[in-house]
């Protein structure tokens, strides 16, 4: 073996324990920062229940890997409460559908209510015309989502993440921030007092249900993965 040939397999040697390393750190890290639980095992409907507390027996269906509302089932909610979280989703909507995922769903003095992270037919359905507070990522009938927004045709998945920590609200969509509000602020106390919901003063700010709206229409969910914060 000659002198250059050992030196050529001990650098390609040492590149590859290099990478190697490098590979397992990260995993490692990873694993350490992701603490994200799924809400959704792709395969049943176990962790959702009625508003009853029963479980779902009839509406929603476990279809190819997805959370499918393909009939009259009434609203479903994830059996835990929860404050501050990052949650993922992917969805899509049938073709002028409406439904949307609620959270910090609970008793406010205006009854029953939360925040809704809202999916719609933008194009076809009648409350996309209301406004854009009612548009897709919007908080539904309180904030619009900013000019970021970039939603995929009806029948594509679409990918959503909430961030909810103390007052701090955020709505991506497809990878994008499309809203930011603090709802201790102005701006926030102002677009909420011409809401339906003007009447609850403290209106998301409580822990609460996770909630996947029946509206009457088709839509899918799937990856559905929620973090608590600190």
């Amino acid at each position: 073996m000659t002198r250059m040939t050992r030196m050529t397999r001990l650098f390609f040697s040492a590149v590859l324990l290099a990478v190697s390393l490098t590979l397992l750190t990260n995993s490692a890290i990873s694993a350490e920062e992701s603490k994200a639980v799924s809400l959704f095992d792709g395969k049943t409907l176990d962790g959702w229940v009625t508003g009853a507390g029963a479980p779902v027996k009839a509406g929603w269906v476990v279809e190819d890997g997805t959370l499918h509302r393909a009939d009259k089932g009434g609203d479903i909610y994830a059996t835990k409460e929860y404050g501050d979280f990052i949650l993922t989703f992917d969805f899509k909507i049938s073709e002028a559908g409406n439904s949307g995922l609620k959270y910090r769903f609970g008793k406010y003095a205006s009854g029953n209510v939360g925040c809704e992270y809202q999916v719609l037919d933008d194009d076809k359905h009648p409350d996309a015309k209301v406004g854009k507070k009612r548009q897709t990522a919007s908080l539904y009938d309180i904030l619009e989502p900013n000019d970021q927004k970039e939603l995929k045709a009806v029948g594509e998945w679409n990918s959503a993440k909430i961030v909810a920590k103390g007052a701090k609200i955020e709505h991506w969509l497809n990878g994008k921030k499309v809203l930011d509000i603090d709802l201790n602020s102005a701006e926030f106390k102002e677009a909420l007092a011409k809401s339906k919901f003007k009447k609850s003063e403290d209106f998301g700010t409580k822990p609460g249900k996770i909630m996947l709206q029946d509206h009457g229409d088709k839509v899918w969910f799937r990856k559905i993965m929620i973090e608590e914060i600190k």
